[in-house]
Formats: C-alpha cells, sequence, structure tokens
C-alpha cells in the first residue's frame, strides 16, 4: 500500500477530478446510476466483476456488475475475500478489550514463551504500537515465503514457523518512532488478545455484534455457493489461507451487505452495541505528517472541503478491495473486485481510486 498513491487519489476524488476517463457526476444524479457508473469503469479496469456498497445520509444501496458467462451479476450477499481492511476489526476487538479493562493500549505485547517479541532500544512493543504500524516490526515474518505456495502463501505457516521467524526477525525502528505497515504486527495483535483462537474472538468480540453473518475466515457451505471466483491476471486462482496470523485480514470473507453494516456503525456509533470501541479506533493515535494520522487499524486523511476521510484498503491473491467513510458528511463507500492488482509507479489500484472518487462525490452532493 503506497499511502502517497492513496492519498493523491484521495484529493484528486475531494476536488472533483475524475480518476478514470468519464465525466463528472452531477451533484443530483439518481444514486444508482452514479454507482453504476463506478461498476462500469471497474470493469473496464480489468475486473471480472464488481460489487459497490454506498451510505448517503439515511441512504443505502448496493448493486453489483460482470460475473461469469451464463450467470447473473454479483450483489451485496456475493462473497469476497475482504484482505487488510479486516485488520479494522481487530482493531475494533483491541478497542472492546481496552475499554472492558482487559488491557491497556500502552501495555507491552506478551506472547508465550517460545514466541519471543523483538526490541531495539529500550522500550518494548505495545499494543498500540502493533495497531498502528508503528512497532518496528517487518511486513512479514523472515521466513514466512520459504517453501509457500505462491498463490496461497500463508497456507502453510504454522505456529511452530512464527516462533522460528520471530527468532529471525529484527525491528527496523524503535517501537512508537515511525508508521511502517505490518502484516505481522496485526496477526500478532490477534495471538496476543485472543492466542490460538483468533477467529472466534473476532466473530464474538465484533462481527456477531455487529450482525455480519457473513464475515469470517471460515466458508460454509451457503457462502460457498455465493463466492466470486478470484482472478489474477485474467485467471482463475485459489482463495488464501491463513491459520496463524488471521488478524491481519490475510483469510477473511465478506459480502458488501456485512461491510454497510459495520460502515454503518462508523458513521453512528452511538447506535452501535460497541459505540465506546469504535470511537476509540478513530481517535488519532499517531501522526505521520499533515496528511495521515493513524487511528487504530484505520488510516485518517483530511479532505479539501476539511471533513476527515477514514480508510483502508485489501487485497489477497485473486481480489481488492477498498472501504471508506466520512462521519462529517455521513457519507461511506466500500467496493469489492475479484481481482488482484497492483499499484503502479504512477498510480494506485483502480478499485481505490474508484472508491475515492466515489466518496468524494457523496460527501460533496
Amino acid at each position: 500500500m503506497n499511502r502517497r498513491k492513496f492519498l493523491s487519489a484521495a484529493t484528486a476524488a475531494a476536488a472533483g477530478v475524475p480518476l478514470l476517463p468519464g465525466n463528472a457526476v452531477a451533484a443530483d444524479d439518481d444514486l444508482p446510476a452514479r454507482v453504476r457508473r463506478y461498476l462500469d469503469r471497474a470493469l473496464a479496469a480489468g475486473s471480472p466483476s464488481a460489487v459497490c456498497g454506498v451510505i448517503q445520509g439515511a441512504r443505502r444501496y448496493v448493486a453489483g456488475a460482470g460475473g461469469s458467462r451464463g450467470t447473473s451479476a454479483p450483489d451485496g450477499r456475493t462473497v469476497f475475500q475482504l484482505g487488510s481492511i479486516a485488520k479494522t476489526f481487530t482493531a475494533t476487538a483491541l478497542a472492546r478489550a481496552v475499554r472492558a479493562g482487559e488491557t491497556r493500549l500502552d501495555a507491552p505485547l506478551v506472547l508465550p514463551a517460545r514466541f519471543p517479541v523483538p526490541r531495539k532500544g529500550p522500550r518494548r512493543i505495545t499494543m498500540a504500537d502493533l495497531a498502528t504500524h508503528t512497532s518496528g516490526l517487518p511486513s512479514l515474518p523472515p521466513n514466512l515465503l520459504a517453501g509457500a505456495d505462491p498463490y496461497d502463501p500463508y497456507a502453510h505457516y504454522t505456529l511452530d514457523g512464527l516462533a522460528a521467524g520471530l527468532r529471525e526477525t529484527t525491528l527496523s525502528t524503535e517501537p512508537g518512532s515511525s508508521y511502517a505497515y505490518s502484516n505481522l504486527g496485526f496477526g500478532l495483535l490477534g495471538q496476543a488478545l485472543a492466542f490460538d483462537g483468533v477467529d472466534a474472538m473476532l466473530r464474538r468480540r465484533v462481527t456477531s455484534p455487529l450482525r455480519m453473518p457473513d464475515t469470517t475466515t471460515t466458508l460454509r457451505p451457503d457462502m460457498a455457493s455465493r463466492k466470486a471466483v478470484g482472478h489474477l491476471e485474467g485467471q482463475p486462482v485459489p482463495d488464501w489461507h491463513d491459520p496463524v496470523l488471521s488478524a491481519a485480514g490475510t483469510s477473511m470473507y465478506s459480502t458488501a451487505d456485512d461491510m454497510l453494516r459495520f460502515l454503518s456503525a462508523q458513521l453512528r456509533p452511538d447506535r452501535s452495541p460497541l459505540r465506546d470501541a469504535i470511537e476509540l479506533t478513530q481517535r488519532p493515535h499517531f501522526t505521520v505528517d499533515r496528511n495521515l494520522r493513524l487511528g487504530l487499524g484505520w488510516h485518517l486523511s483530511p479532505l479539501p472541503s476539511g471533513r476527515t476521510m477514514t480508510w483502508h484498503t485489501g487485497g489477497t491473491g485473486g481480489f481488492s478491495t477498498c472501504a471508506a467513510f466520512s462521519r462529517r458528511s455521513m457519507t461511506a463507500a466500500v467496493m469489492m473486485v475479484n481481482t488482484a492488482s497492483e499499484e503502479t509507479t504512477t498510480d494506485p489500484r483502480p478499485v481505490d481510486a474508484l472508491t475515492l472518487a466515489l466518496l468524494g462525490e457523496l460527501d460533496t452532493a
């Protein structure tokens, strides 16, 4: 995730600059037509199918486009792999534990004895460091890719592998001093909250209270029948599986319907059973520069309107996702596509650019 390109896209979107060919949509345009334009752009950018969900005040709308020949277009119940947006679920679980007095944000990371926690300098890694990507940990364990299936790179990794990998891990910076995005950090956060029981913990603390039945790492039979097939460079690829670092979002599934429930709770925490935890995740806890602050799990960036955009991206080997919202304007957007894509040297991923452009239109409508 290149935050500079992402923030450039955010600025362009909020200023009303189209990010892909096409004309800007009028502020009073019908919401379904507005969303359809963005779905068409997602298909034109190479996605076999796409689903988009939006919130604008009291209005919610979900639509999909594309799909395999002879099948209907995806909809709000179509299952996609979510990727790193699930880090915001893990951060919400941490915030619930903090609000319940079970831990503190400044509490040091504690794991079973056979999992050595790396150190650099006098300060130990804290729970807040993990949730704000300021732990100094690398993006991945140094031994993760040894012997890995390139189409399912986390599936072989075990707790024994994690223990060995931590013994080889060095911190790039002292904890709490600088931002560096880390899947390993969030994986360890999940293990610290519920060692070897992360998936059940996330269901209990986050997805069940928010009525998100299809947001899980366990693909139930009824979900399998609704799941989009992931693609890479136009070819079908398998889903990712992760028995150890799942708190980082590497193997989480969800739907646009579930994600709108989650985003609705972000926009109106006072109406949510997780009100206090959600407020804590959205509060700035680390400042990178004037364009980027970190909540717990969430990234916060200013819009030209003066409002704050709260966002996260996600992706696995065959899927790409993006979610963003503005509490001041009570708007939110999520897009899920069944193709993996990488940023180029000049452009963000299409799904990110499209989601931000759509949020920018909703925000100023």
